[in-house]
């Protein structure tokens, strides 16, 4: 049991991740990237399955990794039903909504879908997904949205917030369960800020489409009546405005650029702009951080912080100056969703993992 392999997929719009684990070392790793001409082929992300599935047997193949020492395909993924935190076995009604994108669809519905086709042609794994993005905890009245007709609902990096929760809890000899964080993801997608109390994350912004601070690519929360107005008035179709949103705001709007490395070294170069909207940023994610604080009545064990952004010395004092007598703050600038899923995998071969099923 020792010896057999945990396979990571971590499918994203444009490149497929994997990555496979001896135990809990890192032996492969590859990033397949998938050119727009070749993905403009498929009319919907589903249909990329068997391309992208074909593109991860042939990477195996050609870099000896034998199918038969592989016992876990773990995945990364995807929008699912909501369900609590834990590991989950991808069975028939999860392929069926990972399909039909109950609750939205993204590259990452295809994560379980490539673990459960590739697992099947494996004379001894099976296929999981870990803590997806639709882990929903929130107490009821996080759900209250002030309009009966809609409900607040739980999506955000549940694999991150959860993986950097233990870890945390694990350097100070304390459970998890015990303790009070807020802990803040801030990706090259969205940001998500979660107040975490008793093992649970009881209120978190949506982070998928429309909800929090601004990130790199997305808008964040909008005052409502001018994206009211900007609805109806003609120039957008209901698709465009979705991608205005999730694609085309935050930094890219403002600065025409989503990459940070350029922003950074924008700054560097003295571009106010560029370090004002940058600030801005921070600004909106130390108020979101604030707003947990206050939904664990200021009682706050540590604000956990997770990030590549927070590599840059001009962006972690602009936040950190903001929330750094809330309590005691840690900050992760590596993130790390491959390592992650594998630690996960490894509770699986370890029989330390309750398997969880999906219904």
């Amino acid at each position: 049991m020792s010896e057999k392999h945990i396979l990571v997929i971590y499918p994203e719009v444009d490149i497929t991740k994997i990555a496979v684990y001896r135990n809990i070392s890192l032996i492969f790793l590859k990033s397949i990237r998938h050119k727009p001409d070749a993905l403009a082929t498929f009319s919907n992300v589903i249909e990329e399955l068997d391309y992208r599935t074909g593109l991860i047997l042939e990477e195996l193949k050609n870099n000896q990794i034998d199918p038969a020492d592989i016992a876990v395909v773990m995945a990364r993924g995807g929008l699912i039903k909501p369900l609590k935190s834990g590991v989950y076995q991808v069975n028939e009604a999860m392929k069926r909504d990972l399909r039909v994108g109950v609750m939205g669809m993204h590259a990452t519905n295809l994560g379980g879908l490539i673990a459960d086709k590739i697992a099947s042609q494996l004379p001894n794994a099976k296929a999981y997904l870990a803590d997806p993005v639709v882990v929903d905890e929130l107490e009821p009245i996080a759900r209250v949205s002030g309009l009966p007709a809609i409900e607040r609902n739980s999506i955000f990096h549940a694999l991150n917030h959860k993986n950097v929760s233990r870890e945390y809890a694990k350097s100070i000899n304390r459970s998890y369960d015990e303790l009070s964080l807020i802990v803040a993801y801030i990706g090259s997608g969205g940001v998500s800020v979660g107040a975490h109390h008793g093992g649970k994350v009881i209120d978190v912004n949506q982070a998928f489409d429309g909800d929090g601070p601004f990130s790199m690519t997305r808008t964040g929360g909008l005052p409502v009546g001018q994206v009211i107005d900007i609805c109806y008035s003609g120039k957008y179709t209901r698709e465009e405005m979705r991608k205005l949103v999730t694609e085309q705001g935050g930094i890219q709007a403002y600065l025409g650029t989503k990459s940070l490395n350029h922003v950074l070294a924008m700054i560097d170069e003295g571009d106010e702009q560029a370090a004002f909207i940058m600030d801005a940023m921070a600004y909106q994610i130390a108020k979101e951080i604030g707003a947990m604080a206050t939904v664990l009545e200021c009682k706050v064990d540590a604000v956990l912080i997770m990030g590549s952004i927070m590599n840059s010395k001009f962006f972690t004092n602009q936040l950190m100056r903001r929330i750094e007598k809330i309590a005691t703050v840690s900050v992760y600038p590596i993130v790390n969703d491959l390592d992650s899923l594998a630690m996960n995998g490894m509770m699986i071969l370890r029989g330390e993992a309750e398997i969880s099923e999906y219904i």
